[in-house]
């Protein structure tokens, strides 16, 4: 009988331990939870925190209107500077043909690129234009950084130019 006392104290034992164990790993359990869902919320306040704004006022300083030349070019121009950089920015409103093999853009010294040049091709010289990008896109907004080694001051037009065949198809004189 005292074999029986012993087994049943003995299984009771066991119980009690795995019960105490299971305990014991739900509140260890719950803990981690509770400071996982803790730090949950500590990080989305962080995330949603205001960040203080930027400086970043876009300056226009310069702008002009596309004329074409040996194509129909068409819209708005501007040189802006935004966090001390320059940029040229086409406007919504540009169009240009889609004629052009290797269109770029180039800063020109000239103030009348169209008028200086001869039809049909008005035709560019070297040294007269720096090259700041390929064209990316015939129409639309579109926005090309200029390097800041390049004299804004020694330009006078915005041009685009098909660099294979050397014609110009528009240019926009600059103005401030």
């Amino acid at each position: 009988m005292q074999l029986k006392y012993l087994l049943g104290f003995s299984l009771v034992s066991l119980f009690m331990g795995g019960c105490v164990q299971e305990l014991s790993n739900k509140q260890l359990l719950t803990n981690l939870v509770s400071a996982n869902a803790n730090t949950s919320i500590l990080l989305t306040q962080m995330q949603s925190s205001p960040q203080p704004a930027k400086s970043s006022a876009k300056n226009n300083i310069k702008s002009g209107t596309f004329v074409s030349g040996e194509h129909t070019t068409q819209g708005t121009v501007n040189i802006t500077t935004q966090d001390g950089k320059s940029f040229i920015e086409l406007e919504q409103s540009f169009k240009t043909s889609t004629s052009g093999p290797d269109l770029v853009i180039v800063l020109h010294r000239s103030h009348n690129v169209i008028g200086s040049t001869r039809p049909p091709a008005y035709p560019l010289r070297r040294g007269d234009y720096i090259v700041i990008a390929p064209l990316r896109k015939f129409r639309g907004k579109q926005r090309y950084l200029i390097p800041q080694k390049i004299n804004l001051a020694d330009y006078k037009s915005v041009a685009i130019w098909c660099r294979r065949f050397n014609a110009t198809f528009g240019a926009a004189t600059l103005r401030s």
